[in-house]
């Protein structure tokens, strides 16, 4: 198993991954233009989204999105985790941290001091996870305004 920057061609298995990672948040998914999308994102506009992957035996086993942002109380730039998703299978067996310790490395690369992500208060497994790696949280409300 290795843990690595995706490519172009990993694309349709990330958005499988995507709509997997959905229905574990009891949210919903559509997967119209998704694969066109990220793969603009993520390798053709300036490429503000990362994907890193697990992969085994030319199957991805889950992945972790993020960007750079700027905290304005901070005055400083931070990594935003996206998403971070194991199928079920994977899941307790050191992947995620690995996905963590590179996505750490990113940060660090950047000059980024802090990374921030969210997760659903029901996702116990994700929140013991995080908080094993000394992650703190606070609680928030997250807002949704279509427009």
């Amino acid at each position: 198993m290795i843990i690595r920057f995706a490519k172009e061609e990993d694309i349709e298995q990330i958005v499988l991954l995507c709509k997997a990672h959905a229905i574990y948040e009891r949210a919903t998914f559509n997967s119209n233009e998704k694969a066109t999308l990220l793969l603009q994102y993520l390798f053709k506009s300036e490429n503000i989204l990362k994907c890193v992957v697990a992969e085994q035996n030319n199957e991805l086993l889950g992945y972790a999105t993020f960007m750079k942002q700027f905290s304005t109380w901070d005055a400083n730039f931070y990594i935003y985790l996206d998403c971070l998703y194991l199928k079920k299978e994977t899941r307790g067996k050191g992947i995620g941290t690995k996905i963590m310790t590179l996505v750490k490395e990113y940060a660090i690369s950047q000059g980024c001091t802090i990374i921030q992500w969210q997760t659903p208060d029901f996702n116990t497994d994700a929140i013991n996870f995080y908080k094993k790696t000394g992650a703190n949280s606070k609680t928030k409300e997250r807002f949704f305004w279509k427009v």
